[in-house]
């Protein structure tokens, strides 16, 4: 996860290879006042293998400055970043647990 945990363990294909992640999220809670009463977490598979396995989230993440959980609505848009790189995305499902 962005700038809070390293993988476990790099399972990257070579360049110009399809990969693949199945990424489990749960959203953080928030109290009366906007605070977190509780974390958001992820689980990553890459390619098949666990790369993050109940990772606790400190916030949405920038380049330059400490993450920041930002209360938003339940639902809204998915980010995916490139910096910059050719890359392409295809096959992408979102489902509620």
């Amino acid at each position: 996860i962005y700038k809070q945990y390293p993988p476990l363990v790099n399972v990257c294909r070579k360049p110009g290879e399809w990969q693949t992640y199945d990424v489990i999220f749960t959203k953080p809670e928030f109290d009366n006042m906007g605070k977190p009463a509780k974390r958001a977490t992820m689980t990553v598979l890459q390619n098949g293998v666990a790369v993050q396995n109940h990772s606790e989230i400190y916030g949405e993440t920038f380049n330059d400055k400490p993450a920041l959980y930002v209360v938003k609505k339940d639902k809204g848009p998915i980010k995916l970043q490139d910096h910059g790189n050719p890359v392409r995305y295809r096959n992408i499902w979102i489902r509620s647990l």
